[in-house]
């Protein structure tokens, strides 16, 4: 019998590895995002304080794009969620891809967040 690889369940073992040595403070908080096959999700989170800071995610009403598992809308999200983050006074992160490969929808995420002032 040959067992069959769970992805997730290999992508949430090195989420764990890397969350073990990542943590994010007030002065540089932890950009997080998740990835489903639909949609992305983004968040600033102050581990110290288990406070989210900002937050954006495909599923968000400002977000209008008719696509929203591409890397378009990954870009968008990142724009919007450096946007939120900077009206909070955040301009320096420490970026968490949870797990995932920095490729695709992720890449694009970080790479339009950096555009908009997020410094990681």
């Amino acid at each position: 019998m040959i067992a069959k690889i769970d992805k997730n369940k290999v992508r949430l073992k090195r989420h764990a590895r890397v969350r073990a040595k990542l943590a994010g403070t007030s002065e540089k908080p932890r950009l997080n995002v998740y990835r489903s096959n639909k949609h992305i999700y983004a968040q600033v989170i102050d581990d110290l304080n288990g406070v989210t800071i900002a937050q954006a995610s495909t599923v968000d009403k400002e977000f209008n794009l008719e696509q929203s598992g591409n890397v378009e809308a990954a870009a968008k999200v990142g724009e919007i969620v450096a946007k939120r983050a900077a009206e909070k006074g955040v301009d320096a992160v420490v970026f968490d891809r949870g797990g995932y490969l920095y490729h695709g929808r992720i890449k694009a995420l970080a790479d339009a967040a950096r555009e908009n002032g997020l410094q990681f």
